[in-house]
């Protein structure tokens, strides 16, 4: 894969604007590690590489298990590796990141809500839309994820 362009150096302020709502996020009292699983999984159903790669790798530095990285695409079959919390954050990222497909159901708000206060799933929210517009410019504009470039030098 070959980078198009580097987004955040051509367009810094867009780039620290997006900045702006990361440290919202990682300050809004969610965990670091409930993020990042809602951070893998809708860069799993983006399909963005760069994306993939750089939140697995927060996950196993965070000191998850393997086991449990590894499970987040078929975290519905994973039984209790993920917590009711865990669950509740990921469904509401499946269904809000394909919001065209789903129209986000009221069920599924109601199932997030009964899980997460107001704030919390404002945040959370945003947590997703974010990473889904990190998603479209990593992939629109090709950023190799760092593990091939790793695999390039060597």
């Amino acid at each position: 894969m070959t980078n198009r362009i580097d987004y955040a150096k051509t367009s810094p302020a867009g780039y620290k604007a997006f900045g702006g709502v990361y440290v919202h996020v990682q300050n809004s009292g969610l965990s670091k590690d409930l993020i990042n699983l809602v951070y893998l999984r809708v860069s799993q159903i983006n399909g963005c590489a760069y994306c993939i790669d750089m939140h697995s790798g927060d996950l196993l530095k965070s000191g998850m298990a393997i086991e449990k990285v590894v499970l987040v695409p078929v975290w519905h079959d994973a039984g209790a590796v993920f917590s009711t919390r865990e669950r509740a954050a990921l469904a509401w990222a499946e269904t809000v990141t394909r919001v065209a497909e789903t129209g986000v159901p009221d069920a599924d708000y109601e199932a997030a809500a009964a899980e997460f206060d107001d704030k919390e799933l404002a945040d959370l929210t945003y947590a997703i839309g974010l990473m889904g517009a990190f998603n479209r410019l990593g992939i629109s504009f090709r950023t190799p994820p760092a593990a091939a470039v790793t695999a390039l030098a060597a």
